[in-house]
């Protein structure tokens, strides 16, 4: 017994069903989760994907209309977006041939080359089914969806040019403007800011301290709860009303500012077979109790109120 075509074709409907906007995406990482809690991997896609979506509304905010140009914020979000998608195309039909496998305790993962998948993640969930290191796995689908954004998003020229060798890009990532916040229903805000997002093997560490933060035993199941109960929105707000940090700016929600994006296919190379030896990647970051930020968030944000007034002030001369 094997998977039969139909059951393939249905995995790739499933995949185009849900990558339509963040919105479709993060419910599908979070369901899946709830479903298959031993894939702890698609928590975290969730919650990344979460914060994807309150960065992408940002840009139509009413202080990033102030401090950015359009052509600059369609950009950015243009950039978000084919991030999150490329990500979901590859990751989502991973979690549901597992699934299927789970269900009828038959590992077919030589079919994820069917959905292009990487030569690497076929070896690691092979490894998975037997050795069941959840751990391991949820390093080993970070490292891949990393080297895919560096092949697919990431050497772009548009946003290499138009994003990352801006001022703008590296005053923020000098002044610490960019993180990924964990949230929890009592208020609490756990998370990490982004540095050296340009170099694939600093975004492989921050997914790996993520990760360790989103199952630390101290805030697991409050961040949970958290995924459980606010609906997902694409809009900052989903985050301050629990977490109460209010602000005078506005945080529209995604699905009223923008239509369904319409993707050209990846290039389906596998990065694996040009890489350098991986060992040195899947060494597990220590372990520490998750520090609790929402007051430099909340400090974060009334600089960035200032930025928006000293370029009004600017912009109006």
């Amino acid at each position: 017994m094997t998977i039969s075509p139909n059951e393939l074709q249905l995995i790739k409907k499933t995949v185009e069903k849900h990558n339509k906007d963040n919105i479709s995406r993060t419910k599908a990482y979070e369901r899946f989760y709830e479903r298959n809690p031993e894939i702890r991997w698609a928590m975290l896609a969730g919650i990344v994907s979460r914060n994807a979506g309150w960065n992408m509304t940002d840009l139509s905010s009413k202080w990033f209309q102030g401090i950015l140009d359009k052509n600059s914020r369609a950009t950015i979000f243009a950039m978000y977006e084919r991030a999150n998608w490329i990500i979901f195309q590859d990751a989502y039909p991973q979690l549901l041939l597992y699934e299927w496998a789970k269900k009828k305790q038959l590992p077919v993962f030589e079919q994820l080359k069917t959905f292009h998948v990487s030569e690497f993640m076929r070896q690691e969930w092979e490894f998975f089914w037997e050795a069941r290191d959840e751990v391991r796995l949820c390093t080993s689908l970070i490292i891949n969806e990393q080297q895919l954004l560096e092949l697919e998003v990431m050497s772009s020229g548009l946003f290499q040019k138009n994003v990352f060798h801006t001022l703008r890009y590296q005053l923020e990532e000098y002044a610490h403007f960019s993180y990924v916040l964990l949230p929890t229903m009592n208020g609490s805000i756990y998370g990490q800011y982004v540095r050296n997002f340009t170099h694939v093997n600093q975004r492989i560490e921050l997914g790996k301290r993520l990760a360790m933060i989103l199952f630390h035993p101290v805030v697991h199941k409050d961040i949970l709860q958290f995924t459980r109960k606010v609906e997902h929105t694409g809009s900052r707000r989903d985050y301050e009303r629990v977490c109460d940090i209010t602000s005078p700016n506005t945080s529209p929600m995604l699905r009223v500012l923008h239509p369904v994006y319409h993707h050209k296919p990846p290039k389906g190379l596998d990065w694996f077979y040009s890489r350098k030896p991986l060992t040195p990647l899947f060494k597990r970051v220590k372990e520490t109790r998750p520090e609790e930020i929402r007051e430099w968030v909340h400090t974060k944000r009334v600089e960035l109120y200032w930025i928006y007034k000293w370029g009004q002030k600017f912009m109006h001369k």
